[in-house]
């Protein structure tokens, strides 16, 4: 039997009038009766399978504008897709020009244009077995220096006396890259200062001097120099003074021991190879010191070092004047007492036992002032003006620092055991 057989059957049966219809079937009637009026105004007003094509027409035709709208944004937003730019959708970057002006760019444009660069040309041996000898003028390094003075045709230049040791010929070069031939004028080795001159037709800038004295413990400083030679010519670094009369311990000879004790301002502004004969200047671009060296080991870092510019402008006006540093001299040779072995102490020296320090004359130059007032060989000179004297380093710094030529000297010495008295007048070296 089908369902659809039986639910005819069961329309035919509705249909019949004879039939009593209760309230629920009435109301069923009357709602199908409804619907079917609303599908046949649908179906005569939209115009049937027209209308429903005509609505789909338009809706892809909508549909299609927007993508097409929004295409070049899906595009850009693709993996592996680059677009080119457009007018309307370039980007402008503006920019800002603001001059920056401190008080570190203030004194490098004050002070920069007086530092020069130097180069040390040394002749250099060549040829061998086969060959001839010959020899060639190289560069054999390079270093820094500053302009201090013009006096008539002629510019000074004070830098470092290791800056042109060994030098045949010295070439400066100044701040516009032209080359200068520079003539030395005078050097000094136990403060490391030379002072060099050039041809004025081109100096622009001459430094101000400075007061090193007044300079504080954490003031800012800038060294201005050539490190590593003239490819970084002019590079400014920048510090505080990081401690005022230090002492460095420096071999002059190269043998191994301490000949002198330099008298500098210590300084974290970096200094490198290159910067030495350069300027360290304060905040007002004046000249507070010459740098010179710096603490070249691993595990060190920002120990560099400057000559105090009141302690080298005495130097540099005696270079100036005469060429060499006129110092006076007692005409001795000198040994460390701590370098003497205790037997020598004992025996040879005869010292008493609380005795440590001091220092032993090794040799008497004839008529010379220590020869003149009966110095003699072996005595061990512990006192010198009432100071106590431990070292070599402090008879030197006292002879040096302290007298002239043809000032008076007293000092004390152990003789055979004994204290002995001895008065001597100071001379050149030149005289011996």
């Amino acid at each position: 039997m089908s369902y659809f057989q039986d639910d005819d059957k069961n329309n035919d049966l509705l249909k019949n009038d004879d039939i009593q219809k209760s309230p629920l079937q009435e109301r069923l009637e009357q709602e199908e009766r409804e619907m079917q009026e609303k599908r046949h105004k649908k179906k005569g007003g939209g115009g049937g399978k027209g209308g429903y094509f005509f609505t789909g027409l338009i809706g892809v035709i909508i549909g299609a504008l927007l993508v097409w709208l929004m295409m070049p944004g899906l595009v850009n937003q693709m993996p592996g897709t680059t677009t080119s730019s457009t007018a309307k959708n370039e980007t402008t970057i503006n920019q800002v020009a603001t001059e920056v002006t401190t008080d570190v760019t203030k004194a490098v444009d004050k002070a920069s244009g007086a530092v020069v660069g130097i180069t040390n040309i040394q002749e250099v041996a060549s040829g061998g077995f086969w060959n001839p000898q010959s020899s060639t003028e190289q560069p054999a390094g390079s270093g820094s220096g500053v302009i201090y003075k013009v006096q008539g045709d002629k510019a000074f230049i004070v830098t470092n006396n290791h800056v042109i040791e060994g030098a045949k010929q010295l070439e400066v070069t100044m701040p516009d890259g032209t080359k200068e031939v520079a003539q030395l004028v005078g050097h000094d080795v136990w403060t490391d200062l030379a002072v060099i001159s050039i041809s004025s037709k081109d100096v622009k800038t001459v430094a101000t001097f400075g007061n090193s004295d007044v300079l504080k413990q954490g003031e800012s400083v800038i060294a201005i120099g050539n490190p590593l030679g003239l490819e970084f010519y002019g590079s400014v670094t920048t510090g505080v003074v990081s401690g005022k009369d230090r002492s460095v311990p420096v071999d002059i000879n190269s043998d191994g021991t301490v000949d002198w004790q330099q008298e500098v301002l210590q300084t974290d502004a970096a200094i490198n190879p290159g910067n030495s004969g350069g300027a360290l200047v304060n905040l007002a671009g004046e000249l507070v010191g010459i740098n010179s060296m710096k603490i070249a080991q691993s595990s060190v870092e920002g120990l560099g070092f400057s000559i105090p510019i009141n302690s080298a402008i005495p130097i540099i006006e005696e270079l100036e004047k005469n060429g060499e540093m006129k110092r006076p001299t007692m005409g001795i040779s000198l040994v460390d007492l701590t370098d003497v072995p205790a037997f020598y102490q004992q025996q040879t020296l005869q010292l008493p036992k609380d005795l440590t320090t001091g220092v032993v004359i090794t040799d008497v130059v004839a008529n010379s002032p220590a020869s003149k007032a009966g110095a003699k060989q072996y005595d061990v000179i512990v006192e010198m003006d009432g100071q106590k004297i431990e070292t070599a380093i402090d008879l030197r710094k006292h002879l040096y620092n302290d007298k002239k030529i043809g000032d008076k000297l007293t000092m004390k010495v152990y003789r055979q055991g004994k204290l002995v008295d001895l008065s001597l007048t100071l001379t050149n070296s030149d005289s011996l």
